[in-house]
């Protein structure tokens, strides 16, 4: 077996037919649905800066949770220590 049929996998001509009938599937799909390569390059990009977004939004709603439950219990654990603190 040569390097070369050992890289690909099978003979070069073989591999040759078999990388052009799925890329006819695959252009025959992306064809269907209106799509261009550029278009699948900018939905895998906008796919991870969604999900960048998403982390860090979920990060700023979990602060806000905590900051908006701080706004009633320092001032009670203020209190309360106050008022413990004459005893």
């Amino acid at each position: 077996m040569s390097a070369l049929t050992r890289f690909l996998g099978d003979t070069p001509l073989r591999v040759l037919l078999k990388l052009l009938v799925v890329s006819f599937l695959v252009g025959l799909v992306m064809n269907a649905f209106g799509w261009s390569p550029v278009d699948v390059l900018y939905g895998i990009r906008n796919f991870f800066v969604d999900l960048w977004n998403l982390g860090f939004r979920a990060i700023d709603r979990f602060l806000g949770y905590i900051l908006l439950g701080a706004a009633i219990v320092i001032p009670a654990f203020i209190l309360l220590r106050i008022a413990n603190y004459r005893k």
